[in-house]
């Protein structure tokens, strides 16, 4: 007998897209569901049709082969799911429907083993900024949870082992049948693991797993910045139950630094020089992050704010061999607590001063005094 064709088993026409698919097979399906036929060996038949079509149909790898191809696509048990029971019917095509109904996954689930993963772990450390240029290497005391020595994470007292649970067979779900729809929720028996413990070992009271505090070492790369995280795989909390245990991250806060401000890979520092010093020039030194010292030349007639870059004495980029730089930035210091005979050699070099000694204040002023001569020439 010759098979009809799927687009006709789900009554749409051959450029339906996915949603009208879709539609039609959810009236088709539940027309024609056993549920609601019972003992209709017809419906029956007819259901799964419509599964079959749904099911190539729905996939666009399937449904391109049997539009070139037609039925011959499939002959050897290849692509459709004709010869499958209702149960697996129902489980597969017909989730579609019952998770846009419902805005839940279908009846289909996977038995437990009751090894459930451990949590992962967050540990927050500070570091200097010497630690982040230089790299560190660290030792963390951490209390977690580790398999229990004394039943090997099992749970169960030695010599004994978890059984099965009875009451969902080793699946950690019951199905609940309500009209034609297939509902699971968790055991309550073995709280979805699949397993009971009888007889509990007493060293982790039936978990597997025990609280230590354990010693682990970390390498910091050389360039890590604040807020880094750095991952430790199943370093974390041991698993249930003989579970994989998780990880442990580690986030990094660095400490802030008395001389340098860090912008990225590069370096900021102030330095104070005197106003003699900015006038006439000169030089000074100044430490880097590396534990070195730089010189840094000040030619004459410095303005305050100016800044000096030091190539490559700024930070390493993480993972790279490339430094950012440092700058420094001059503040001219005004001298304080002057003498009488100071005060005096100031007065007189302020009488001494031209326009060209102070061209920044000579200039302002000049613009101050046009912008109030030019108010006060304006008729009210």
């Amino acid at each position: 007998m010759s098979k009809r064709c799927f687009y006709e088993t789900l009554s749409v026409s051959r450029t339906a897209n996915d949603g009208e698919l879709k539609s039609a097979y959810r009236k088709l399906a539940m027309q024609w569901h056993p549920d609601r036929n019972p003992g209709d060996k017809d419906c029956e038949h007819k259901f799964k049709e419509i599964n079959e079509a749904y099911d190539v149909l729905k996939d666009g790898d399937k449904r391109a082969a049997y539009d070139r191809f037609g039925h011959a696509a499939f002959e050897n048990g290849h692509g459709a799911s004709a010869q499958h029971g209702f149960g697996s019917d129902f489980a597969s095509a017909f989730s579609d429907i019952f998770e846009g109904v419902f805005g839940m996954a279908g009846a289909r689930s996977a038995g437990r083993s009751g090894r459930e993963r451990g949590a992962d772990l967050r540990y927050n450390m500070e570091i200097t900024l010497e630690d982040a240029y230089h790299g560190k290497a660290a030792e963390l005391r951490i209390p977690t949870s580790v398999t229990c020595e004394t039943c090997s994470g099992t749970g169960a007292k030695a010599g004994t082992k978890p059984k099965t649970c009875a009451a969902c067979a080793g699946a950690g779900k019951i199905r609940h049948a309500q009209g034609f729809f297939t509902l699971e929720r968790t055991c309550p028996s073995c709280h979805g693991r699949g397993q009971v413990i009888d007889d509990p070992c007493k060293s982790c009271s039936g978990s597997g797993r025990v609280t230590r505090e354990r010693t682990l070492s970390v390498n910091i790369p050389a360039g890590v910045e604040d807020g880094t995280r750095i991952r430790l795989a199943g370093e974390g909390e041991a698993g249930l139950r003989g579970g994989p245990a998780g990880d442990l991250y580690i986030f990094l806060s660095l400490i802030s630094h008395p001389l340098f401000q860090r912008d990225g890979a590069d370096l900021h520092c102030r330095v104070p020089v005197s106003m003699v010093t900015a006038a006439l020039g000169g030089e000074f030194e100044v430490p880097t992050i590396e534990g070195a010292k730089s010189r840094v030349k000040v030619p004459g007639g410095t303005q305050s704010g100016r800044r000096f870059r030091l190539q490559s004495k700024g930070m390493p980029v993480l993972r790279s061999k490339q430094l950012g730089d440092m700058y420094v930035q001059v503040v001219v210091e005004t001298p304080q607590n002057l003498t009488k005979k100071q005060k005096e050699l100031l007065s007189e070099f302020e009488k001494l001063s031209s326009t060209e000694t102070q061209p920044e204040s000579t200039s302002f002023f000049s613009r101050v005094k046009e912008l109030f001569d030019g108010l006060g020439t304006r008729t009210p």
